[in-house]
């Protein structure tokens, strides 16, 4: 039985009216990838203002790895939200908050004492992880690597990769930042082997320790474990080492920002867990709530004790209500049977995804991620692996109007990502990559 039910051609009239509302009050700088406007969802489907249901193959940017609306979820919401709607963590304590903290600090990584704090979004639990690092070793220094994602405030944007759709016009920004490549063995030297490659980046990372930052001047390396904005890049495994390695000699805090990559995004509660890798400070995001807004920072307890009082915190930061959906989010997260059937998610897709490409080798020219955080580059040729960013919005498109929502990644914007709720079924997957066929021959055959 199909997920996907439309009723009118997409977008419908009602998107296009509550669209242009939104384009009429709304500052252009929020960006709007879709021309519909959603109702309601649940599990892995959205339906929209004009009863049309398509499959969700966003999952809020990677924030519903537990799907849309889970009774479970709602429950606590509903539940807290009669008890206390907002306290404010600075002038009182209340249990969900430590309840959450807690919890994390038995879930991450890392046999040692722990201890958290609760933010509102990834951006702001980074800048707290990098005020952490910071105060922790009376350094100043980051070290962060091309096609990074961290975040849009000031200091996260100075941090941040992909200059043109993030940071164009917004400067000056903060100092003591060093930008270092970042491996990403499709687009390699055409003369080095894969092994070559990473052995070259890693030189790289070493000699950058002599030419452009002393390492007793880093506070932290900051890396993503699966790069999510440059198009789902995991670190390969002889880099994570070495700058696991790295850091624990020189004193420089290996942060690990899993923001999108996180809470079972890999098949794993965490990513860095494929590489059996301790992190010192590991920053949470995205899925941590259920789709309510809260990040975390955790790490050992003497690191994140190193702030001042009145250091960290913020009006809503850790509100109850989203540590309330947090706590039930989480049991389900690291539940085996999740984290399992999230595995079983990733090899189906990429079962699809492979088929694909063998049936499209000119335009797809890589299949890669990490469980089932997957993304396809596209390119105008698989010899000269030309990016063809066009071509990924026009399948976007040709997605949308067959009931399939997908959205972009990449430097160059020529990636599409896949972060469906993981709880979606075999029988969706299956439909949702059925279209996806179909929505790349539709758009080929418009460009031909």
């Amino acid at each position: 039985m199909s997920s996907i039910k439309l009723v009118t051609p997409i977008p419908g009239p009602k998107s296009l009216d509550t669209v242009a509302r939104r384009d009429a009050a709304v500052s252009r700088g929020a960006a709007r990838l879709t021309p519909i406007a959603i109702a309601s969802g649940r599990g892995a489907t959205v339906t929209d203002v004009d009863g049309n249901t398509y499959i969700d193959f966003a999952g809020g940017i990677g924030t519903l790895a537990v799907g849309h609306t889970p009774p479970e979820v709602l429950a606590a919401i509903r539940q807290q939200s009669e008890r206390l709607l907002h306290m404010c963590s600075i002038v009182a304590t209340y249990e969900p908050y430590v309840a959450v903290c807690e919890r994390l600090n038995q879930l991450v990584p890392g046999d040692f004492a722990k201890k958290s704090t609760l933010l509102n979004s990834g951006a702001e639990a980074v800048e707290a992880a990098v005020k952490i690092a910071r105060a922790h070793t009376g350094r100043q220094a980051l070290i962060v690597f091309e096609g990074a994602y961290h975040g849009r405030t000031n200091m996260t944007l100075g941090m941040t990769s992909k200059y043109a759709l993030f940071k164009k016009g917004f400067g000056p920004y903060p100092a003591e930042i060093y930008r270092l490549p970042f491996p990403n063995p499709y687009r390699r030297p055409s003369q080095m082997s894969e092994h070559e490659y990473v052995d070259y980046c890693i030189a790289q990372f070493d000699h950058a320790l002599v030419a452009q930052v002393a390492p007793e001047a880093v506070a932290a390396v900051v890396v993503e474990t699966v790069q999510g904005e440059s198009g789902f890049l995991p670190l390969p495994p002889r880099f994570a080492a070495h700058l696991r390695a790295r850091c624990s000699e020189h004193g420089m805090l290996f942060l690990a920002d899993e923001v999108q990559a996180g809470m079972g995004r890999t098949g794993r509660l965490f990513a860095i867990e494929h590489y059996g890798l301790v992190p010192d400070l590991t920053v949470s995001g995205k899925s941590i709530a259920g789709g309510m807004p809260l990040a975390a920072v955790t790490g050992s307890a003497e690191i994140m004790d190193a702030p001042h009082p009145g250091g960290l915190g913020g009006t809503y930061s850790g509100n109850p209500v989203a540590c309330a959906a947090a706590m039930v989010a989480l049991e389900t997260l690291a539940s085996p049977a999740f984290l399992a059937r999230a595995q079983v998610v990733g090899e189906r897709m990429r079962g699809h995804l492979a088929r694909l490409q063998a049936r499209f080798p000119e335009t797809i020219g890589d299949l890669r991620g990490l469980g089932p955080m997957l993304a396809i580059e596209l390119v105008k040729d698989a010899k000269g692996r030309e990016p063809v960013p066009e071509l990924t919005n026009a399948i976007n498109a040709e997605t949308l109007k067959r009931g399939l929502i997908t959205i972009r990644a990449g430097l160059y914007g020529n990636c599409l990502r896949f972060l469906p709720p993981l709880n979606i079924s075999d029988e969706q997957i299956d439909e949702g990559m059925t279209v996806l066929g179909e929505a790349i021959d539709a758009a080929l055959a418009r460009r031909a």
